[in-house]
């Protein structure tokens, strides 16, 4: 193992401080902090059968290493986590969630919120509540609750629907919505009820459930029964939402209850979300292990992943299995976060001890039955790229991979995707997407060999202006202010194309014309899934069970839902354009206006004259021609629909 970049001991200073090894092409694939940089980066220079393995692999591959010295232990925390998420450093613990976990979602941003249930990252102006273990029961929750906090549920096409036609949907009927689309309740009011319904979703039940409970013994002392029997079932309802969360605090305690299950490779943590003594949601995630690190600070790495970007997640209270190195400074980073006092602390007895033994059961099994997946699926995608390489007669097993699609209709709108798989997986962060430029002369071949030229053009010009900054240690294909990678800065050890030999003659003629030689190309032809190479007269017969065609087969699939998903977005917005074309006094900028408020033809040809009248800047005569055009339009070309090809 090369050791070549070891700074001498003498430059490292002693205080504490942030450091990040980097590789030859300059990537950021390790930071990490120090109370003394000396010491902790003289650890990495040792022997290298003293290192854990992953450390010896991140050290091996390094180049060099370099550090910022911060004040305190906080500001390094801080510098840390924002690091991390700002490289994505390979060699980090990354937790990643070991399922996908659905949320409860209320868009406070709107004017009139909405209620959801949905997956996936956090998006800004949304409150969200959870995760939960399944989709339905948190939908029958909602459904529930939506009989005392009766707030919009409904998706924006049917809010804008029921606005233009001024009915409400048959949530409004049955009073599971105050229906703000047709006015019957105001802004204002909505949001009260949004409110109330937030509170209530957050653990504070007691004041609404005792509020309802006065509300009805006034209306029953009044001699008004029904409304004293419309508040009973209300009061119903909050208590059989109750009864599914069940209590596990007697204390009615905030708290995250985190426990971990770990062995020399990986490690699964599992979080169990308690607000007033009840349980609201539960997580879990798995991540490879770096080093030789003990439980303290696998600790520490997840409280940072978990807390430092999302200071609204904070509870009052943190329970785990084992205090992280510097609890004091970790308790400061998160009470400066949620502005309040927070405490971490391993449970000695109790409830509180009684619930992390349970959610360190789910660990355990969590880590298992991860474990079971992995490794037949590490062992899959090895014998994949293993037999690809075999078949295609490559040197090494293709470990990025790229494939390219051409769409188009009838010749037409002329697009291409490009997809990136990375040791047999997709990695959706080096996704792109091409324009065609050459529209009218082009074909899906002629189309092949721009994005193919287009492509590597890049990657050519991408390198040779970081030659200078790298000299004789190799290009720098990462900027070297963020250290983010470059857009087609890496070389794919495979191109395959979505076709047979014309398509792949056509690749490897772009290739040949740039002069690059050492990157082979293969072609998958769908009709018997043939694998094409270029020159060749015969193709490639891979067998039907084989891992490596299933593969390709991914990857092909993969690029043409790609290309797909980007053409049938631009056939919506040229659409729309071209009915609209010879509307007298709409130009180009009222057209975009009405693009971006129906978001397509078809809403468009549903609006009446008033709904295309209130958009911004369309007067109603204006609105008159655009719905004569758009009725024009569908009586000449039967509404226009037109196959998708993609060769």
């Amino acid at each position: 193992m090369s050791q070549s970049y070891r700074p001498k001991p003498g430059e490292i200073p002693t205080e504490p401080g942030v450091y990040r090894f980097r590789d030859k092409q300059g990537r950021v694939i390790y930071v990490g902090k120090a109370k003394n940089l000396r010491s902790r980066l003289s650890s990495y220079f040792q022997d290298i059968g003293n290192l854990h393995q992953r450390t010896a692999t991140m050290v091996a591959t390094g180049a060099s290493v370099e550090w910022t010295v911060v004040k305190t232990e906080v500001e390094a925390l801080q510098l840390e986590y924002s690091w991390i998420k700002e490289f994505d450093p390979r060699f980090n613990v990354k937790y990643r969630d070991d399922k996908s976990y659905p949320w409860l979602a209320v868009t406070v941003g709107e004017e009139f919120p909405r209620v959801m249930v949905g997956r996936g990252a956090k998006r800004k102006g949304t409150r969200y509540f959870g995760p939960y273990s399944h989709a339905w029961a948190i939908r029958e929750t909602v459904d529930i609750l939506l009989r005392v906090f009766p707030m919009r549920s409904c998706s924006n096409g049917v809010f804008k629907r029921s606005q233009q036609i001024g009915r409400p949907c048959l949530l409004g009927y049955i009073d599971k919505c105050a229906a703000p689309c047709v006015g019957n309740v105001d802004a204002e009011q909505h949001r009260a009820i949004v409110d109330d319904f937030c509170e209530f979703m957050a653990g504070r039940t007691r004041p609404f459930i005792r509020r309802i409970e006065q509300e009805m013994y006034a209306a029953s002392d009044a001699l008004d029964f029904e409304r004293a029997a419309r508040l009973r079932d209300d009061l119903g309802a909050m208590q059989k939402a109750l009864e599914k969360q069940a209590v596990v605090l007697g204390d009615g305690a905030d708290a995250d209850v985190i426990a971990l299950a770990e062995d020399p490779l990986e490690v699964a943590v599992q979080v169990f979300y308690v607000r007033g003594g009840r349980i609201r949601g539960q997580r879990g995630w798995v991540a490879d292990r770096t080093d030789d690190g003990d439980t303290s600070e696998l600790v520490e790495h997840f409280l940072l992943q978990l807390y430092a970007g999302e200071p609204d997640a904070v509870p009052k209270e943190i329970l785990v299995p084992e205090l992280p190195p510097d609890p004091a400074t970790f308790e400061q980073l998160l009470s400066d976060l949620r502005g309040s006092r927070v405490s971490i602390r391993v449970p000695q007895r109790g409830d509180k001890r009684s619930l992390q033994e349970n959610v360190a059961r789910n660990a355990k099994e969590s880590l298992a039955l991860h474990k079971t997946k992995r490794a037949s699926d590490l062992t899959t995608r090895n014998r994949a790229l293993a037999e690809i390489a075999e078949a295609l007669g490559l040197d090494e097993a293709p470990l990025r991979i790229e494939c390219y699609d051409v769409s188009h209709i009838q010749g037409t709108e002329i697009v291409a995707s490009m997809v990136v798989f990375e040791d047999g997986l997709a990695r959706k962060s080096e996704y792109r997407r091409f324009v065609i430029r050459d529209q009218e002369g082009s074909d899906d071949v002629a189309a092949m060999h721009e994005v193919i030229t287009r492509r590597f053009r890049r990657l050519l010009d991408e390198q040779s202006r970081s030659e200078e900054r790298m000299g004789e240690d190799g290009p720098m294909l990462v900027d070297p202010d963020t250290g983010r990678p470059r857009k087609f800065a890496y070389a794919p050890g495979l191109v395959v194309v979505d076709g047979g030999a014309p398509q792949v003659a056509a690749a490897q003629r772009a290739l040949d014309e740039l002069g690059i030689d050492d990157i082979p190309v293969c072609g998958l032809a769908k009709r018997l899934e043939e694998v094409w190479l270029p020159g060749e007269p015969d193709p490639v017969i891979l067998r039907r069970t084989s891992e490596g065609l299933y593969l390709l087969q991914r990857v092909r699939d993969e690029a043409h839902r790609f290309a797909i998903a980007h053409h049938r977005g631009r056939r919506s917005k040229s659409m729309v354009e071209s009915v609209l074309d010879d509307v007298p006094g709409l130009g180009e900028v009222r057209r975009k206006t009405l693009l971006r408020h129906f978001g397509s033809l078809k809403k468009l040809r549903e609006a009446d004259v008033d709904a295309i009248a209130a958009v911004p800047g369309i007067g109603p005569r204006t609105a008159t021609a655009i719905k004569d055009a758009v009725a024009a339009g569908d009586a000449a070309g039967g509404r226009g629909t037109r196959k998708t090809t993609t060769p």
